[in-house]
């Protein structure tokens, strides 16, 4: 399995000192958000993992809005992250969530290239998660929490994430303002709860709370 370069076109900036703050990072998690931010921006010119424009705006548009789910699920331990891709939020979690004992998150991609730029940063930051190179639909490991960023409209990601919901996990979905429109067209072959939350990150945004799914018959 090749690994991805790591020669960088520049050099990625540090941390800005609100996102810190926001999100109470220590010198260690914003070092290695820092290197992940690096090591995203180099693969991205050969592999269009994010949109180029949005790394210009790293810290605020992907460790911002990743990272605030930590704060609605603040005991969780366990995570899978469906549709990784890049890693968001999967890779900014574990970051996150390294020194805490028994921390583990999944990062479910089916992509052969995103998984192998996946290993290399889990490898190159030592961090407490594991790529499941399968479609998130074939697995039904128990988490505390499923978590998708820009994965899937929730009518079908409801049914990516259908096996770890019916195992007790909580889902904890980033959306955009078209958010109320999906839970509307959702609910119209699922059951389930579902509770609102605002983005730090973008005021348009909102993250998804689903517990109690369940098919409509």
């Amino acid at each position: 399995m090749s690994a991805v370069s790591i020669a960088a076109p520049r050099e990625f900036r540090p941390a800005p000192p609100d996102i810190v703050a926001a999100l109470a990072l220590s010198d260690e998690e914003a070092a290695e958000l820092q290197r992940y931010g690096q090591l995203l921006l180099t693969a991205n010119t050969s592999m269009n993992l994010v949109g180029a424009v949005t790394l210009d705006d790293f810290w605020r548009r992907h460790v911002l809005d990743c990272g605030q789910l930590l704060k609605l699920a603040p005991q969780a331990r366990t995570w899978a992250d469906l549709g990784s891709g890049a890693g968001l939020p999967g890779v900014v979690l574990a970051i996150l969530l390294k020194r805490r004992p028994s921390a583990k998150v999944l990062l479910v991609e089916s992509v052969a290239k995103r998984c192998r730029f996946l290993s290399q940063v889990v490898a190159e930051l030592d961090l407490p998660a594991q790529v499941a190179p399968v479609r998130a639909e074939s697995l039904d490991t128990t988490v505390d929490v499923v978590t998708a960023r820009a994965c899937a409209p929730l009518s079908r990601l409801l049914g990516y994430a259908e096996g770890f919901l019916r195992q007790g996990a909580r889902g904890l979905f980033l959306k955009g303002e078209g958010a109320p429109g999906e839970v509307a067209i959702a609910r119209k072959s699922w059951r389930f709860a579902c509770e609102t939350f605002g983005s730090l990150s973008d005021p348009r945004g909102e993250i998804l709370s689903i517990t109690g799914l369940s098919r409509v018959l």
